[in-house]
């Protein structure tokens, strides 16, 4: 059942799942023949990082293909820092989540010979990522949501966002020597401004990625690292968020916002040139166009810089409208809408933010740090994707952890089948002023987040960049923090706060890490150091 306010202030359910993209709502599949399941979003139903996945999932499906290579082009993508098990977990799992998908109803792309058409994307060494034309994660969105909105056990709540994780700790429950606990989470319902309180037995972040905290970037507004954010304040540790990647080729237009120009269009023979015509990536990579996205983006920023141009161009008119009717239809239509004709003309494009491959810590089971607390999708970090994601592992990601948490859960519902659930108390505004928080504020704040994020801590660092993005963000972490403390909470300071502590967390990681590796690229420490950094980046838990 899909609702928009729920009544009540108390919501109570076995599973808590913040965040209905694939992960989340394929994890409440999975667990709704166990108990009562709840999954908020902070939107419209359906809204989501995954809703706007366009290039497709990654799995070994074609016969002539290897798990070994597969396995081999993730860590050589990772660039050292992938974990072997979770590398071997999830490529090994990959078959089986596009049968699960199958069966439930989502209908990939053929080839003419009646099989799954496959294509081919950065940093991959074989034809195999199985899509829907270039709209994957739509098409895997539908069938999920039409089966969580029939489901009698799930309901899902929209236009809820979480404020903070409810944790023994917090509501004095905690015992020295004894694991904290999560007992479900403060919500603000945005309709009503009421602050919620929602209660479960086992808590899922499903949140996404953190890609808003950059002025460019291919997220939807709602990725502004909330869970990230609310696991690190709750005691969880994080890891690895100096690597943030930047898509190489957003669509570069003044009316376009955050659309994405699929990595299948390079895959499929798409060409990078500057704004004389000229191609270029072959003076960047042996690969090319095929390049891993790490090196195509500073490459396009290099060229960016040295031309003093504000984009490039990735052509793929010289395949023709019909292909390009037949593999892109999303892309040539909202091309078209722009005046940008890609079968006659190249798209102009720039990085931009895409993905977040450091995150909350889990293990292979999707738990973290806090007892009844899971993770899952790219608010975590499992250790799959290293120093940068290989292209199309994300959504592949979601599935595999969506089913060994549900797994994990399912197994610790068995062991301790009767747990009594404490009486959780109200959320407390502690006399917080309805007006203090004015929007020009926060709308301020917000803007000077993401600008320095983009300018100092963007594709290319440096030492001094770092220094002075770290000293403007605790200067404005103060002054959020007093808004936050002294005024009602509304979704936009809730936001601010976030996305203000995702900030500190990539500054942090990207001064902590002195050398070049991945996507952490720092002009004063040009090399990757393998000797003295080749480990996680894992900042101490707050106590």
């Amino acid at each position: 059942m899909i609702v928009n306010s729920p009544e009540e202030r108390l919501i109570s359910s076995d599973f808590l799942i913040l965040g209905g993209g694939i992960a989340g709502l394929d994890l409440a599949l999975r667990l709704a023949g166990n108990g009562t399941v709840v999954v908020l979003t902070k939107t419209e139903a359906g809204e989501s990082n995954s809703q706007h996945a366009q290039g497709g999932i990654a799995a070994v499906l074609d016969p002539s293909d290897r798990l070994e290579a597969h396995i081999e082009d993730t860590h050589t993508a990772g660039a050292g820092l992938c974990h072997a098990d979770a590398v071997r977990f999830v490529v090994g799992n990959g078959s089986r989540s596009i049968r699960r998908l199958i069966d439930l109803g989502v209908s990939f792309t053929r080839d003419v010979d009646g099989g799954y058409h496959l294509t081919r994307e950065g940093g991959h060494s074989a034809r195999r990522v199985v899509h829907t034309a270039d709209a994957t994660g739509k098409a895997v969105m539908e069938i999920l949501l039409e089966r969580v909105g029939q489901h009698p056990n799930i309901r899902l709540y929209q236009n809820q966002i979480a404020v903070d994780l409810i944790t023994a700790h917090k509501i004095g429950r905690f015992v020295p020597g004894q694991p904290n606990l999560c007992y479900g989470a403060y919500v603000l319902d945005i309709a009503s401004a009421r602050v919620l309180t929602y209660q479960a037995r086992f808590t899922i972040l499903a949140t996404g990625g953190a890609g808003k905290v950059y002025l460019y970037t291919s997220n939807p507004d709602t990725a502004t690292g909330d869970g990230i954010a609310m696991a690190y304040r709750a005691g969880c540790r994080v890891a690895n968020m100096e690597f943030i990647q930047f898509h190489p080729t957003c669509l570069y237009h003044p009316s376009a916002k955050n659309f994405l120009i699929s990595e299948a269009v390079r895959g499929e023979g798409g060409i990078l040139l500057r704004r004389d015509g000229t191609r270029f990536m072959l003076q960047h990579h042996p690969s090319a166009e095929l390049a891993p996205r790490d090196i195509v983006a500073q490459s396009i920023d290099f060229e960016m810089k040295r031309t003093g141009d504000e984009c490039v161009f990735l052509d793929i008119s010289f395949k023709g409208r019909a292909f390009l009717e037949e593999h892109f239809p999303t892309i040539l239509a909202k091309c078209a809408l722009f005046g940008i004709a890609m079968d006659r003309e190249p798209i102009p494009v720039v990085p931009a933010a895409h993905y977040t491959c450091g995150g909350v810590v889990v293990g292979l089971d999707g738990k973290t740090d806090l007892d009844g607390l899971f993770a899952i999708g790219e608010v975590s970090h499992t250790g799959l994707h290293g120093a940068n994601r290989l292209a199309s592992n994300s959504i592949l990601e979601c599935l595999v952890f969506a089913d060994a948490a549900s797994n994990a859960i399912q197994a610790q519902m068995r062991e301790r089948p009767l747990v009594t659930q404490p009486t959780l108390p109200p959320w407390d505004s502690f006399g917080a002023d309805d007006q203090c928080a004015e929007a020009v504020l926060i709308s301020h704040n917000w803007d000077e987040i993401r600008r320095f994020m983009g300018n100092y801590v963007g594709i290319v660092r440096s030492n001094r960049r770092l220094a002075r993005a770290r000293h403007r963000i605790e200067l404005l972490q103060q002054e959020i923090n007093e808004y936050y403390w002294d005024c009602q909470i509304t979704r936009d300071l809730i936001e601010l706060r976030n996305i203000a502590l995702i900030a500190s967390l990539i500054i942090r990681s990207a001064i902590h890490r002195k050398e070049s590796r991945g996507l952490h690229f720092n002009t004063d420490y040009r090399e990757r150091d393998d000797e003295h950094w080749l480990r996680d980046t894992v900042l101490p838990i707050l106590t």
